[in-house]
């Protein structure tokens, strides 16, 4: 069966007891599809207790077939390791982690560039993500969006997974956090998007530049808060040094972008510790119909890199011909 990687949208969750961040409103839950949710319930029954064979069965292989099931793969890349993360067979994952520590079968990635370690901060298994760090994986390398597996737990909102990443990858943390996905955000970027406080402040004692500037447009932590009318995440990043000055590539600063959205509080806070030369919009050199601060930020961009249609680039001339 074809594996499916997909968001299933937004839902209310009790981050207390899920051991997720904080924030105001919903939680994306990305998890791994395979299709199950589709299959009537008789053919649930099958494919769990064909699953549940399948995976009694490869525990028992591994000491026989050592070879095989550090080389086979699937139709999408994935190894024996990342369908146990993905089915979430705990004991079987484990125990190849255990007997492959050090190699680099632990850092193969599948078809969409997903090392075990992405998988299983995904699929919220902090047991593996453990694991898989002690044993040597290199948590630097990125998937098929330029997302290290620090950067999904930002996203996700997994405090477990969130704090083994940073707790012990002490080597690699520098330089992980100035590492931008191929949307342009750094992890701070990520999780300002989310609005999760705690992950916020726990970014910045481990290093993370405040003020930042995402690779797209140039807005920062503080511009990003601002989109998402986030006003306890303004408020915090003041609090914390913000340059509330910072302007945009486009010339635009957080203020700036408080025009014409709702929140009236946030207007007024940044009001009063911006520069009063920066209360008034910039002009557009531009017929003023793509003014940046109309530019509604995309949140759940974590696939913005998905291939467009054809059709989309139908203006596109090569050596002078449409």
């Amino acid at each position: 069966m074809a594996l499916y990687r997909n968001i299933t949208g937004t839902s209310p969750m009790d981050y207390g007891t899920e051991g997720r961040a904080h924030k105001a409103g919903t939680v994306i839950d990305e998890r791994l599809d395979s299709g199950i949710d589709s299959l009537r319930e008789d053919e649930m029954e099958d494919y769990c207790s064909a699953r549940e064979d399948t995976v009694t069965a490869a525990l028992e292989r591994l000491s026989v077939d050592e070879e095989r099931w550090r080389t086979d793969i699937t139709e999408d890349g994935d190894t024996y390791l990342h369908l146990a993360v993905i089915h979430e067979a705990q004991d079987m994952a484990l125990k190849m982690i255990e007997m492959s520590i050090r190699l680099c079968f632990l850092d193969k990635q599948n078809y969409q560039r997903q090392t075990a370690l992405h998988l299983a901060v995904v699929t919220e298994q902090p047991l593996v993500v453990e694991r898989l760090l002690k044993a040597g994986c290199d948590p630097t390398l990125v998937d098929n969006n330029g997302n290290t597996a620090l950067h999904i737990a930002c996203r996700t909102g997994s405090l477990a997974c969130f704090s083994l990443l940073t707790q012990n990858c002490a080597e690699f943390l520098p330089s992980i956090l100035q590492m931008p996905n191929y949307s342009g955000q750094k992890c701070l970027h990520v999780v300002a998007v989310q609005g999760f406080l705690s992950m916020v402040e726990s970014l910045l004692c481990f290093g993370a530049d405040i003020n930042e500037q995402e690779q797209c447009n140039g807005r920062t932590a503080l511009h990003l808060a601002v989109d998402m009318q986030n006003l306890e995440l303004v408020k915090l990043l003041i609090s914390k040094g913000a340059d509330v000055n910072s302007l945009t590539y486009g010339g635009y600063s957080a203020y700036h972008l408080t025009h014409g959205r709702q929140n009236n509080d946030i207007q007024k806070v940044l009001q009063d510790v911006t520069d009063q030369d920066l209360w008034d919009l910039p002009e557009s050199e531009s017929d003023g119909s793509e003014d940046e601060y109309e530019y509604e930020y995309e949140y759940d961009n974590f696939h913005s890199s998905e291939l467009q249609s054809d059709e989309e680039y139908d203006d596109i001339r090569v050596m002078g011909q449409e």
